[in-house]
């Protein structure tokens, strides 16, 4: 049994020896004493706690099989063919080249080989094996993206037609006149915003060959880059940043405004899950911050079954109403007026990368202090363009 395995069937007993601790000690008014309260909190910790291990275990394991991958084809029978060999950015001699160049090698060949992905601004497009590399990370990093819809662009805006109002059928008289009735038809727009970092490394460590530089930029732009995205993707206000989910203008539809300002219940939940239409909930998920989990987790439906259920597979979110739950530290906590739980189909939310992520090294700013700067820059723009594929619940004001 693995591991991770092992964890999640001791986390659904602990959450089972939890909800039979409530369920006693539950008074006839439905509350806990306060000694009582601070007994299933605890017990209710151990779950949390086991559920980060969990998710800890699972990012080293999708890392562990990532660098084990083979970094070049087996030996076979049939020679590899020439004509098939990798040019341009995917060319080994341009990835060779990238790499020598940010750890500060220069010679005449290397500038040659560099010239492919030159960039106006003066740094280099990120190989192309390396940049399927970043993306991967941005995705541990970054739960939209795993759940989004994720685009590539080249240049300008791309426009997304959308159908804003579709046509009717209607009954006629016989040899009576058939009503006109067209779709109606809209486009979102979606440009590219610029995020950017500042990576510094000591020239000791640059110059360790047993130091991976591909690794660790790969790791702290994907920690930096995608931190910041996804509070943008969720609450960014569409000036200078992506329009998140839950803006004013641009985001989702609130389906359902709670009837306390710090509290949720069942109904609300039940009633936030009915406001998406049918085929939407189909690939439905729910998000909210894990102090909104902490609240929802003691509720119960109508036959005494909790809302929320923990995974006791791998790679398996925990459920309430038997659809997938992520949590999010962007998603705001319950207070008066907050959008706490979002529920909706995120595949309507397009994340658009403009194609190319550059690098630039600073070989002399940072001389003085031993260390050489790299700046990772990268073009994204995010819109939901259905917003009736999203659902809200917020708190009363």
């Amino acid at each position: 049994m693995s591991k991770i395995l092992e964890l999640r069937e001791k986390r659904a007993k602990a959450w089972e020896a939890a909800k039979a601790y409530l369920d006693s000690k539950r008074g006839g008014d439905g509350l806990l004493s306060a000694e009582d309260t601070a007994s299933y909190e605890k017990m209710e910790g151990d779950v949390v706690a086991l559920g980060r291990e969990i998710e800890r275990l699972e990012r080293q394991a999708a890392l562990d099989a990532e660098l084990s991958l083979p970094t070049n084809a087996p030996i076979t029978n049939k020679p590899s063919v020439h004509g098939d060999a990798k040019t341009g950015r995917a060319a080994a001699e341009y990835k060779r080249a990238f790499w020598n160049a940010m750890r500060g090698k220069r010679t005449a060949d290397i500038q040659n080989a560099l010239q492919v992905g030159e960039d106006t601004e003066g740094g280099y497009l990120v190989p192309d094996e390396f940049e399927r590399t970043l993306v991967k990370s941005l995705e541990e990093e970054n739960i939209f993206r795993q759940l989004a819809n994720v685009i590539t662009t080249s240049s300008g805006d791309r426009k997304i037609p959308v159908v804003a109002s579709k046509g009717t059928a209607s009954w006629v008289d016989e040899e009576g006149q058939i009503p006109e009735s067209d779709d109606s038809f809209g486009q979102v727009s979606i440009g590219a915003f610029k995020l950017a970092t500042m990576i510094k490394v000591s020239e000791e460590l640059l110059n360790d060959s047993v130091f991976n530089l591909e690794n660790y930029i790969a790791r702290e732009f994907a920690r930096r880059i995608g931190a910041k995205e996804e509070e943008a993707f969720f609450v960014g206000d569409g000036l200078g940043k992506p329009t998140g989910i839950l803006a004013a203008t641009g985001g989702g539809q609130v389906g359902v405004t709670t009837a306390a300002p710090a509290a949720i219940t069942l109904d609300e939940i039940l009633d936030l899950f009915y406001s998406l239409k049918s085929p939407y909930r189909k690939k439905a998920v729910f998000v909210m911050n894990d102090a909104t989990v902490k609240a929802i987790r003691k509720l119960k439906d109508s036959t005494g079954q909790y809302l929320w259920q923990p995974s006791i597979k791998e790679a398996t979110p925990d459920t309430i109403l038997n659809r997938p739950l992520y949590t999010s530290a962007f998603v705001p906590v319950i207070e008066a007026g907050a959008k706490t739980v979002v529920f909706g189909d995120f595949g309507y939310y397009w994340v658009a990368d403009r194609q190319g992520r550059v690098f630039k090294r600073l070989s002399e700013l940072f001389a003085p202090t031993g260390q050489v700067g790299f700046i990772a820059t990268q073009r994204v723009d995010g819109k939901l363009v259905l917003p009736e594929a999203i659902k809200i619940l917020q708190q009363k004001a």
